[in-house]
């Protein structure tokens, strides 16, 4: 699933792509072929993220604006590209427009058409979101002093901290020593200042760079002689799908298990349970 740099990163290209301009928008699909006929011929006013969420506004006035609600899930996938035509049976759920250019929705979890207060709604179930300055880091502490589900569990939970997926959790546990098994109520505000630090500083570059990178500049390829990483998610990482690899810190192997349908991965060594 996309994690929230994701979503943040399309927000961007959208809004820079096609706000202000009046775009054609429909459903080839047919799934969202109604919503598609009240926005079409509309002016596109920006889009934003709050978490792994995406809101595409319409509307010459805030009075009467309506909002796309777009989640992409597991298998979602928007890509924007040069405007060419649809084949007929194309499997779009939603195409957006403007002659130039076109943004093309497949596969999402959500895609469907609500109100400002309906937005209000989504948003205020979620916890804060790393990457926007409105966040509240304080309402995130708040739910993990108090629990006893583990840490991994938590960060993945988006009622206390907004798009954050695998890659990140395991990323900053590792980059902070702390076992993702420790309960929420036995780490310190202190520690989870710092992990909030670590997903506001991360999450701006996975932004700006498209891909994740949470590696120190010690421990990566130009330093120490290794072979840069190779895989589809991109990005120099500590333990994420680095299983049975060599920690780059202390070189014991890194160890991985199953945790509430993920993959969880952990240095037995730098994250030892105290």
């Amino acid at each position: 699933m996309p994690e929230g740099h994701v979503t943040h990163r399309l927000a961007g290209e959208l809004t820079a792509a096609f706000a202000g301009s009046v775009v054609r928008v429909s459903s080839p699909q047919g799934r969202f072929a109604e919503a598609a006929a009240l926005l079409d011929g509309q002016v596109l006013t920006g889009a934003e993220a709050y978490g792994k969420n995406l809101f595409i506004g319409f509307g010459s006035d805030v009075n009467t604006e309506l909002l796309v609600h777009v989640h992409l899930g597991l298998i979602g996938k928007l890509r924007l590209g040069p405007a060419v035509p649809v084949a007929a049976g194309d499997t779009l759920r939603l195409r957006i427009d403007n002659g130039e250019q076109a943004a093309e929705l497949r596969g999402p979890q959500t895609c469907a058409l609500i109100t400002p207060a309906e937005q209000a709604g989504v948003t205020a179930a979620l916890g804060p979101d790393p990457l926007r300055s409105d966040a509240a880091m304080a309402s995130s502490w708040a739910r993990v002093s108090r629990s006893d589900r583990a840490v991994a569990s938590l960060l993945m939970d988006q009622r206390v901290c907004a798009g954050v997926g695998n890659i990140y959790r395991c990323e900053v546990l590792f980059r902070q020593r702390l076992h993702p098994l420790t309960p929420g109520r036995e780490v310190t505000r202190r520690r989870w200042n710092r992990i909030w630090t670590d997903l506001t500083t991360l999450m701006p570059l996975g932004v700006r760079d498209g891909r994740i990178d949470t590696v120190l500049p010690e421990h990566g390829p130009d330093a120490t002689g290794r072979a840069p990483r190779v895989d589809r998610h991109g990005g120099e990482v500590y333990v994420y799908r680095r299983a049975g690899q060599p920690c780059l810190v202390c070189d014991r192997l890194v160890s991985v298990q199953d945790f509430e349908a993920r993959h969880l991965f952990w240095c037995g060594r730098c994250q030892r349970r105290r």
